[in-house]
């Protein structure tokens, strides 16, 4: 018997059709064109005030664009979007970790499933628990966010997101203000989820890391993306800019 079963299509759970942004007479990105299917690991790349942070952030609403359409996990995101819908189905994790120092690492976990998703104090109490186990922080629970490293806190930071059981996670430069060691504890947990089949659209400088974890890789210039295509891409630049931004990173 023959199988007539159309072969699924991949999802497309993030699409950026043609974004323009300005900051005042300053266009930081110019008709961006960008589509992530689920499952898949995107790492953004470029030099400081291309528009990369800025192309994360107008994804989850944290900046309006100028011109141009951006759908993600289904909710069309402007001024009409259901924020509280969207940001449930989107966690963002940025440089500064945002903890709040009065409340222990459990408590910053299970404040948004308490408030948001009214989980009841034992049910939102596990959950912690559980976040913690998978970025490795488990005997951590307790203390307060000062008594952690920064490493620690980066980790608790993506704990918490984690929590809300989002089906995209956003990570915008979450190394740049550790060192080495302590960088290596944030990537190893965000490789993890990478390998759980999680969706990610990472900023970063971490090429190594970027070659190693991710599906696709966008080279922002001035705005625009400059180049795309799979890690691989990274070992023979088809632009002058591109070239020159990998000996600088070298």
């Amino acid at each position: 018997m023959l199988n007539t079963t159309e072969p699924t299509q991949p999802e497309t759970i993030v699409s950026l059709k043609g974004v323009r942004k300005r900051f005042g007479k300053n266009e930081v990105l110019r008709g961006i064109e960008i589509d992530v299917i689920r499952g898949e690991v995107v790492a953004i790349i470029g030099r400081s005030g291309s528009g990369k942070s800025t192309a994360l952030r107008c994804m989850d609403y944290l900046e309006t664009i100028d011109d141009g359409s951006i759908t993600v996990c289904g909710h069309r995101v402007n001024d009409k979007t259901n924020l509280k819908a969207l940001r449930l189905d989107v966690g963002i994790v940025f440089q500064s970790y945002n903890l709040f120092p009065h409340l222990t690492v459990e408590e910053n976990i299970m404040l948004a499933p308490k408030a948001v998703k009214r989980l009841p104090k034992r049910e939102a109490k596990e959950l912690a628990h559980r976040m913690l186990r998978e970025v490795g922080l488990t005997d951590k629970a307790e203390q307060f966010p000062e008594q952690l490293s920064g490493g620690q806190q980066q980790r608790v930071a993506i704990a918490r997101s984690l929590a809300m059981q989002p089906k995209v996670m956003l990570f915008d430069e979450v190394t740049s203000a550790l060192d080495p060691q302590l960088t290596g504890e944030v990537l190893r947990v965000i490789e993890n989820l990478a390998r759980g089949g999680m969706t990610m659209i990472m900023v970063t400088h971490e090429m190594n890391f970027a070659r190693r974890i991710a599906d696709t890789i966008i080279f922002m210039h001035e705005g625009t993306i400059w180049e795309k295509g799979p890690p691989s891409m990274l070992n023979n630049p088809q632009t002058v800019e591109l070239k020159e931004f990998l000996q600088n990173e070298l």
